[in-house]
């Protein structure tokens, strides 16, 4: 599904719900980290770019205090009064269906700051981004309901403030213990930039990425092996790190550098030390993947990405064989460098690469599956793109 696709769905839905067209259109694009995993709930930097792939929201307000959401990959709406969210979240979230809890949640994170006598919505989605492929699907449509709800129930929030919105949203209604990159990067992507984060700040700023000029693409390869990140694996992640921090007496992981390994290796147990080499290692490697675009461009980020990718398959360990296979491949075929992407357990590997090898190495790279035995991978070209807004 294109994002044309995606509005149009988002248009029939909606009317098909309530007989009458919407206010309006607001959507939000899914993102491509291109470095910097799981240093976002660490306080640390990450580097990602709002993509081409959106997902649609057609609101319009109600005459009442309901909230009834619909969604193209659900066949029930799911009708929520206003007055209820707060019982309902977080405490019994588990009565809402998960794919209401984005929406639904989005909402419940803002009507603190509407007024008392605020109205509901009805509100249907339709995505352009691909679902559990690491492109942060659950973003978008947190961002694209938080742009809407600020504009009809004039908020006037700034883009971070709606961020962190949706990032609360995720939290707490859905139960999905998640940093706050994946929403700031919807929120403020710009076209043919990436957004240099500092998680801890929240300060961002776009950085110029120059492939256009270089000649360059970035390439998804969508594993189809699909995850979940409310589930264990990403929840144990986040716990070694909240571990290690504590013992090695930091607020947060984003407080130790590379010269404090040695120390953490003397004090932590080994897998707790992996967890925490990896945070400090790809902090670092953000940074120095700012520092490499603007000095010397894009050709000269490879090392960096591989780097990152070793890293979170020996000590964070998260990648799994097919994402394995597509880096190693990709780069075998000629790319720039590539990396997984995402939270890990499955999902997307990237790959940088010379427009003139795209179909060279989608070739290998399909071939690589096959003869492995694995399910075909979905694999296309990003582009960086704007951020939230209407439609």
């Amino acid at each position: 599904m294109t994002t044309t696709d995606a509005a149009t769905a988002a248009r029939e839905l909606f009317t098909a719900l309530t007989g009458a067209a919407p206010a309006g259109l607001w959507s939000a694009p899914g993102r491509v980290n291109l470095i910097g995993e799981h240093t976002d709930y660490n306080d640390g930097f990450v580097l990602p770019f709002a993509i081409t792939h959106r997902t649609v929201a057609a609101v319009s307000p109600r005459s009442d205090r309901v909230v009834r959401v619909a969604s193209t990959f659900a066949p029930d709406a799911v009708e929520v009064p206003l007055g209820d969210l707060d019982d309902l979240f977080p405490a019994r979230r588990d009565e809402i269906a998960e794919w209401a809890r984005y929406p639904l949640g989005v909402v419940w994170a803002l009507q603190g700051h509407a007024a008392s006598d605020a109205t509901g919505f009805d509100i249907a989605i339709a995505s352009a981004v691909p679902v559990g492929a690491g492109l942060s699907s659950s973003a978008a449509i947190e961002c694209a309901v938080a742009v809407a709800v600020d504009e009809l129930w004039a908020l006037g929030l700034d883009r971070s403030a709606l961020a962190l919105a949706g990032r609360r949203a995720e939290n707490e209604a859905v139960g999905a213990p998640t940093g706050v990159m994946d929403q700031m990067a919807s929120m403020h992507g710009e076209a043919d930039a990436a957004i240099f984060l500092d998680c801890r700040s929240l300060k961002a700023r776009a950085v110029p990425l120059g492939f256009a000029e270089a000649g360059l693409e970035v390439l998804v390869i969508d594993t189809r092996v699909s995850h979940a990140h409310s589930t264990g694996g990403y929840r144990e992640r986040r716990a070694s790190c909240e571990l290690g921090a504590r013992l090695m007496g930091v607020p947060a992981l984003r407080d130790l550098g590379v010269d404090d390994l040695p120390r953490a290796q003397e004090l932590l147990d080994d897998v707790t030390f992996r967890r925490v080499r990896h945070i400090v290692t790809e902090d670092q490697r953000v940074l120095d993947t700012v520092r490499t675009l603007g000095e010397e461009g894009p050709l000269a980020i490879g090392a960096l990405l591989l780097a990152s990718h070793a890293s979170m398959r020996d000590d964070f360990e998260i990648s799994v064989p097919e994402l394995d296979t597509a880096v190693a491949t990709a780069m075998a075929a000629g790319a720039v460098g590539a990396r997984m992407t995402g939270g890990g357990f499955g999902g997307a590997a990237i790959a940088v690469v010379d427009r003139g090898l795209v179909s060279p190495v989608t070739a290998a790279v399909e071939q690589a599956f096959a003869d492995a035995g694995y399910r075909a991978p979905h694999i296309f070209t990003v582009t960086p793109a704007a951020g939230a807004g209407r439609a």
